[in-house]
């Protein structure tokens, strides 16, 4: 498996707001351009914030899911230059 399949799961369950995307942002800041990452969140306003969060930063929301009360976001850091 090459590193860009790599996907690294960030559990944010039973976080609330801002957390969860306080937690998201610094995890996109340490992590290489291309690297994917697994978001699991209980907290309902994550699904505001987190796409939000991503149309700051410019990182690409690849899927969104939920898991009954969990949802799940699928997130690529955007490509250096």
């Amino acid at each position: 498996m090459s590193h860009s399949m790599t996907m690294a799961t960030l559990d944010l369950i039973g976080l609330k707001c801002p957390l969860p995307v306080l937690r998201t942002r610094k995890a996109l800041a340490a992590a290489s351009p291309g690297a994917r990452l697994e978001l699991r969140c209980s907290d309902p306003l994550a699904a505001i914030d987190i796409p939000h969060l991503l149309s700051e930063t410019g990182d690409a929301l690849e899927a969104s899911l939920r898991e009954g009360a969990v949802l799940i976001f699928h997130i690529r850091k955007a490509g250096g230059a």
